[in-house]
């Protein structure tokens, strides 16, 4: 299907620089060549000779949102998302500011096909996403680059988030097994004057200010500012804080029409207090509801990140375009939370012998990253043999070196009680006294102090990557992609724990592919058919040392360097329609996910077959998607899924047959929005998560074969919120979004053992006043 993504519009100067200003897409066609100004004309001519552009993209902001782009953010992707064989769901600025979020795990959370998980001992860097049945933690991406380690990531600097499904090996190297999360950032414009100030406050000690501002200082030189502070308690938690303090600054130098130079320097401080939340009641089968605030005065969950892009493009002819991007980074991160859960009173305590209490554990850890990466794509558009050919050739280089790391950690106070557990009898932190009620100050309870411990991993993977795509034409309705990858790296890791001093070396070379075939119907619609693969290497994940159970090393140096890679293999078909004059997009797919030789942690898997390859799974499903404008005052953004997980091999043959961990059968969002007049808007959003099991990744749900029944549940859930706008003037706007408006009690994840299931927000309300000039 050719692009057809056309909405006739008159634009004034305003209007064109609000355009440019929020468009992340491409400004031209990467088969176009554009006129220019003269040296010596003005920015309203720069303005001017974007009016192509311009009408491939609707005026939006704050007043007129614009919930689809047809194109990705990443440059390799040169087909329009409508002619991709893929699903990639896209979630624009404006989308992601009126459904009020602004972490991105609670962007990505809300989206069918996407779920939550824990780490090992409550591991509390960042987020672990899981996509579609399968591990995605490290497999974030920001412009097309890497994002690596467990940090916070937030939206102020974001121009659209981006979420592929299926295995995208070949754009993203090692990893991708359920596919990728690609951050599309702000950049400067020389084309436009434009600034807005968003200033919110709200429930639970809710404020926050952002600022965005670009501006020419010369003919070809411009400056973007992005700015945040802001800082809230959890919804209905609170002393459960998050302060956020960041910036980014964008420089673009234009010395001619053919080269351009986009500099970038991004920074985020985020000091939070965790929580982990509830835990599992075994008996009852459901998690307990109502749990105190359990965090301890000394609780914290620190992120500091530093990086610093320059992206380079050479137009060497009308066809052919060089594209560099490199990017060197630092992040520093560090967590101590308190866990919650239940157990009983010794018979020996002295206050109530054998009597049920909830008892406090600590959880911790710290991570450091050092990183590089550099990516030269080629770009070339060619008629062979009479079809038009759109090549992308393309290699990458990274470095990544991450120092594990724990803290020593002193309680100050006297224990409260005396507990039984696996090493007799202790002394414990009881947050219930004799009688069953809470204790004073809970807070300070345990006197905790810490210092900087002792490393414990230090992990270090280059990685040098050649690719090659095409997208061609074959016929005038068939359109071919295909794209070939070749990740060669070279691995250590120096590991310290339960089994001593170890030290992980070896290198491996890894190819995937992805082929496509996109046929079109009609003008309106096509379908489509794709097979791609991944791989992922024995301890993928950093933050984990010699852990395998949540992607950490699996076996003995020996055995590591010797098992094989996990391979994935995924079969799609596929539809994309253009509906309503072509202003929403409409898609349909049927997907199935293999996964084989996976490493398992469970048994002794090594001496007796000789492998830690022991497992195969498999995950099916359909999801449908709509994204665009209906009418031109309702406008969609709707996911959802039915998946269906299997394990299909296993060295436990009870697993056999059970679902996947962390794993929604059923998913779906929904967000409308409605234009009443030129003054009020009103919209709103609807998730749902179906039930879903604990237990590890890539691995059969914990299951009781007595009972017939998986042990740990997380309870399917329904989470409506409502935003409205009102625009007072032709600059001010406001915006009022009531988060789960019906105030349900949810959980969004569970440890392995159900000893914590992360709390979703209460009921909460903020107003944002959005100032442009």
């Amino acid at each position: 299907m050719k692009s057809r993504y056309q909405t006739p519009i008159s634009l004034g100067a305003k209007a064109v620089a609000t355009a440019l200003f929020f468009s992340s897409t491409p400004l031209y066609a990467a088969d176009k060549k554009t006129e220019t100004c003269d040296k010596g004309e003005n920015i309203e001519c720069k303005a001017d000779k974007s009016k192509e552009a311009i009408e491939r993209i609707e005026v939006h902001g704050v007043k007129s949102s614009v919930y689809f782009y047809d194109t990705s953010g990443d440059k390799r992707r040169v087909a329009d998302l409508v002619d991709t064989p893929q699903v990639i769901t896209v979630l624009t600025q404006d989308q992601i500011q009126e459904s009020g979020k602004t972490d991105l795990r609670d962007i990505l959370s809300a989206q069918a096909g996407v779920t939550l998980g824990t780490g090992e001992n409550g591991n509390a860097f960042g987020d672990r996403y899981i996509i579609r049945g399968h591990e995605a933690r490290s497999d974030v991406f920001v412009d097309g680059l890497r994002d690596p380690g467990m940090t916070t990531r937030e939206s102020f600097a974001t121009e659209q988030v981006e979420i592929t499904k299926g295995p995208s090996s070949t754009f993203a190297g090692r990893g991708s097994s359920g596919g990728a999360v690609n951050s599309v950032t702000k950049k400067a414009s020389t084309a436009y004057n434009f600034g807005r100030v968003d200033a919110g406050i709200g429930t639970d000690e809710f404020k926050r200010l952002t600022l965005d501002y670009n501006f020419p200082i010369a003919e070809d030189v411009a400056v973007r500012v992005n700015a945040l502070i802001a800082d809230k308690d959890k919804p209905g938690r609170e002393g459960i804080s998050e302060e956020r303090t960041g910036a980014q600054l964008s420089v673009v130098y234009e010395p001619s029409d053919e080269l351009s130079f986009i500099a970038d320097g991004y920074y985020l401080e985020a000091t939070d207090v965790s929580d982990l939340g509830s835990y599992f009641d075994r008996e009852a089968r459901k998690p307990v509801e109502d749990v105190p605030v359990y965090a301890q005065e000394s609780d914290f969950l620190s992120s500091d990140v530093s990086t610093f892009t320059l992206r380079t493009e050479y137009e060497i002819a009308d066809n052919l375009t060089l594209y560099n991007a490199t990017r060197v980074g630092r992040t520093e991160n560090g967590y101590i939370a308190t866990g919650l859960s239940a157990t009983t009173r010794a018979d020996t305590d002295p206050i109530a012998p054998g009597a049920d209490t909830q008892t406090l554990s600590t959880h911790q850890g710290r991570q450091d990253v050092e990183y590089w990466s550099t990516q030269f794509n080629l770009f070339w558009n060619a008629d062979i043999l009479g079809m038009g050919h759109k090549w992308v050739f393309g290699v990458e280089y990274t470095e990544q070196t991450v120092d594990n790391g724990v803290y020593d950690i002193v309680n100050n106070n006297e224990t409260n009680c005396l507990v039984s557990g696996r090493r007799g009898v202790s002394g414990g932190y009881c947050i219930l006294d004799g009688n069953g009620n809470e204790v004073d100050n809970i807070g300070q309870l345990m006197g905790r102090t810490y210092t900087e411990g002792q490393s414990d991993a230090l992990y270090d993977i280059n990685t040098t990557s050649a690719y090659i795509m095409d997208t061609v034409a074959l016929t005038d309705d068939l359109e071919l992609f295909f794209g070939v990858r070749q990740d060669s790296f070279d691995y250590s890791n120096d590991t310290s724990g339960r089994s001593g001093d170890l030290l992980y070396a070896y290198s491996d070379d890894m190819y995937n592919g992805h082929a496509g075939l996109v046929y079109d119907l009609t003008e309106a619609g096509n379908i489509y058919a794709s097979y791609s693969t991944a791989t992922n290497i024995n301890g993928g994940e950093s933050d984990l040392g010699a852990n395998c159970g949540y992607g950490g090393l699996c076996g003995t140096p020996e055995q590591a360097s010797a098992a094989d890679p996990e391979i994935v293999e995924n079969i799609e078909l596929g539809t994309k329609w253009m509906l309503f004059d072509e202003s929403v997009m409409f898609s349909a797919s049927v997907f199935q996910i293999t996964k084989d030789d996976v490493m398992e942690s469970v048994g002794d898997s090594y001496s007796t077959l000789g492998s830690l390859n022991t497992g195969k799974n498999r995950v099916q499903g359909i999801e449908i998607g709509m994204v665009g404008n209906i009418t031109d005052a309702l406008s969609i953004q709707l996911s959802a899924s039915l998946m269906d997980s299997e394990v299909l091999a296993s060295f436990e043959e009870d697993n056999v047959g059970l679902a996947l961990s962390n794993f929604a059968d059923e998913s779906a969002y929904l967000q409308l929005r409605y234009e009443i007049n030129d003054t009020f808007v009103i919209g709103g959003s609807y998730t749902y998560q179906g039930e879903m099991y604990g237990g590890q990744p890539d691995s059969a749900a914990g299951y009781d074969a007595d009972t017939g029944l998986y042990s740990i549940v997380v309870p399917d859930y329904q989470v409506v919120s409502l935003f409205a706008n009102y625009n007072a003037t032709e600059a001010l706007t406001f915006r009022l979004n009531v988060g789960n408006l019906l105030d349900e009690e949810y959980w969004t994840a569970a440890y392995r053992s159900g000893s914590f299931m992360y709390l979703g927000s209460a009921r909460n309300a903020n107003l944002t006043a959005t100032y442009e000039f």
